[in-house]
């Protein structure tokens, strides 16, 4: 059993409070939200799942709403007109996601849960969820991903973006636990979300995302890893020297000071099936 658990350092740090980490950490991990709106043809997947003119979309764990953040700034058309529900068990997420939304997405309804308990079989005609399932409890990841591919109808689109088990954010996190936290949970990486996916009839495709963050500010990075860690207690001095930590980061580290941290992100897509 792991305590304190991984998820809840996670939603305490979705809120008010953590705004100013949260806003630290989007310094690098916009470019996360840049990169996946570039990586297929959005609109051409909301155009063609609409029904009578509209999209009925699933935002699962929706956190700040950087990925429609990310659409609205690459451009979309108004139509078809996409009606979001959002889902996240932070209040203060669901009300950033809300904020965000703009034509041709319109705020339907809210969920404030765990995407495990969530239970709308065939309620949406599409469904993404967007570096959102880092945290969710191991043992209910299969749970939570049978929800929400349950919330498609036949013939709905289903996307999941999440890093691998070769990217920073889950090299990161496997070397900051034994150093500071050896008891909280791992974060669930893209090769165990493809496992549940496909353990819940979803024939997948996979594009890989492969690209670089940088920066030479050390309070930039400072704030970006206390957030990919959850915890704003340890500082970047602290961490360049406690192993294994310090070993991963010396390697992110280059000959000036700078870091750089290469990501590795999988999109997951698939149809819906017909139920058996």
């Amino acid at each position: 059993m792991y305590s304190p658990d991984t998820a809840q350092r996670s939603l305490a740090h979705w809120s008010e409070a953590g705004r100013t980490g949260m806003q630290a950490f989007y310094a690098l991990a916009t470019e996360d939200y840049r990169r996946l709106a570039l990586a297929r043809d959005w609109t051409a997947d909301l155009r063609d799942h609409a029904v009578d003119r509209r999209v009925r979309l699933l935002d699962v764990a929706c956190g700040s709403g950087r990925f429609p953040a990310a659409l609205l700034a690459k451009g979309l058309p108004v139509e078809p007109a996409v009606h979001v529900d959002l889902i996240d068990p932070s209040a203060f997420s669901l009300a950033e996601a809300r904020g965000v939304l703009a034509a041709p997405f319109v705020a339907a309804d809210e969920h404030q849960v765990v995407i495990q308990d969530f239970d709308r079989p065939g309620a949406y005609d599409v469904a993404w969820a967007t570096h959102a399932l880092y945290a969710v409890p191991p043992d209910d990841l299969a749970t939570g991903i049978g929800r929400m591919a349950a919330a498609l109808r036949p013939g709905g689109f289903g996307a999941v973006a999440h890093a691998s088990a070769r990217s920073h954010y889950l090299r990161f996190y496997e070397a900051y636990r034994p150093a500071f936290a050896p008891h909280v949970a791992p974060y669930n990486d893209a090769e165990g979300v493809a496992a549940a996916l496909r353990a819940a009839g979803a024939e997948i495709g996979v594009q890989v995302l492969r690209y670089r963050t940088r920066s030479a500010d050390r309070a930039v990075v400072e704030g970006f890893l206390q957030r990919c860690a959850f915890d704003d207690t340890v500082s970047l001095d602290e961490m360049e020297v406690r192993e294994p930590l310090a070993a991963y980061l010396a390697g992110c580290r280059g000959a000036d000071g700078s870091y750089e941290f290469r990501h590795e992100v999988h999109l997951m897509t698939w149809e819906q099936a017909d139920p058996a």
